[in-house]
């Protein structure tokens, strides 16, 4: 057995990201740049009001009270979109202006209309019962961006407040890496599709709906091959036409040490080879990896929980890495334990837990590596050495689903 860190660097020196591909910004979400992206203007790109009011000169308004109102000429009117060409204040005038305008010459400040009303006496005339400071509520050009400003790194996913940044600063396009191709196999002979009549000694088989859920919330193109029995010559025509179609092979079941289990035997029969095999953690002991002309095959324990913790923590950084990811570990929380945890095993344990939007953390449930209903109800892992006791109260770490 090697240790965890050991086998997900081995995977990762395997790997570079995929090619770039010009794609358009708004096709952009969930994928990783694949180069600099600056912005094309400064944003705002010009100074403009940041509510509808009256533009004014905040100096025309010290002494502006409720009770003592300052009143001012009203000599025009720019709406958002409009120029404002040949708009401008003078002393003691100010401007009819809305959210986004252009600040109008001679004007430093914008009153917010709750604050004005209209001089009963003449209409021209508006009565202001509030004054402004200097630049108070205006956007001013430049503030939030600046033309030139580096707005995605090498290896940044874009996230819908990235896109409408690059969109609001002239960005049409952008170079991001291609999607990575998984091809997804599951193998066992006791194996069912959802949805076919129950038979004696048989499961229903769920490792794949998972996994491809979650390599399609990764970023990734996913190509779910049928069930395999566990026969040494289907499994191998399977693993040879897999391979050849996807950039990375995930598959389920056939990697630990029964008759039964060929998938390292079928691999290595056309050619593969395997690096590594079993890893330090629990779950997920058989734990497999291989390559074959340049590709990976990451092969996953058959029982549910063990397949889904061991990709998260060896085959997904797999797949972030040819997405061009430049982070491609878990996101991790602080919480603190509601009761006492113990691992009284020789492997690191990875438990599900559940952490609360306070903090929180309790086990999940039943920690066995069939039990799916606790896997459902966790939200992370926490990572328990070897003959570990956690007392309640504890501050652990969380590593966080995705």
């Amino acid at each position: 057995m090697i240790p965890l860190e050991e086998a997900r660097e081995r995977i990762l020196s395997k790997l570079t990201p995929l090619p770039a591909e010009r794609i358009a910004v708004v096709d952009s979400v969930g994928r990783w740049s694949a180069g600099g992206v600056v912005a094309k203007v400064d944003l705002p790109g010009f100074d403009n009001s940041a509510m509808d009011g009256y533009a004014v000169r905040s100096a025309d308004l010290t002494r502006a009270t409720s009770e003592s109102p300052g009143r001012l000429r009203v000599v025009g009117r720019i709406a958002a979109g409009d120029q404002g060409d040949g708009v401008e204040a003078g002393p003691g005038e100010c401007v009819r202006v809305f959210t986004g305008s252009p600040l109008p010459r001679g004007t430093d400040s914008v009153v917010m209309q709750e604050e004005t009303e209209a001089d009963p006496s003449d209409p021209s005339l508006l009565l202001v019962r509030e004054g402004v400071k200097p630049w108070e509520n205006i956007r001013l050009k430049g503030e939030d961006t600046r033309a030139g400003a580096q707005l995605l790194g090498e290896g940044d996913r874009v996230t819908p407040g990235s896109l409408g940044w690059m969109a609001a600063t002239g960005v049409a396009d952008l170079l991001v890496h291609r999607r990575p191709r998984i091809a997804l196999i599951a193998t066992g002979n006791e194996l069912l599709e959802p949805g076919a009549a129950p038979a004696p000694g048989c499961i229903y088989e769920s490792n794949r709906a998972t996994l491809a859920a979650a390599l399609s919330s990764s970023g990734a193109e996913v190509l779910i091959h049928p069930l395999l029995p566990d026969r040494k010559e289907q499994i191998t025509r399977a693993l040879s036409e897999a391979l050849s179609g996807a950039d990375l092979l995930i598959t389920t079941g056939g990697v630990s040490v029964g008759e039964l289990d060929l998938l390292k035997e079928a691999f290595e029969s056309i050619g593969g080879r395997t690096e590594f095999w079993k890893v330090a953690m629990k779950p997920g002991k058989p734990f497999t990896c291989g390559t074959w002309n340049g590709k990976l095959w990451c092969g996953l324990p058959g029982n549910p929980v063990s397949a889904y913790v061991t990709f998260l923590l060896l085959a997904r950084p797999a797949v972030l890495r040819l997405a061009g990811a430049r982070e491609v570990g878990l996101v991790s929380s602080w919480g603190e334990l509601t009761e006492e945890v113990v691992n009284a095993g020789d492997r690191r344990h990875f438990m599900r837990v559940m952490q609360d939007p306070q903090g929180r953390v309790r086990s999940a449930g039943m920690q066995a590596s069939h039990s799916l209903g606790s896997l459902a109800q966790a939200n992370g892992l926490l990572d328990l050495a070897p003959g570990t006791r956690l007392v309640r109260g504890t501050p652990v770490q969380i590593l966080r689903f995705p």
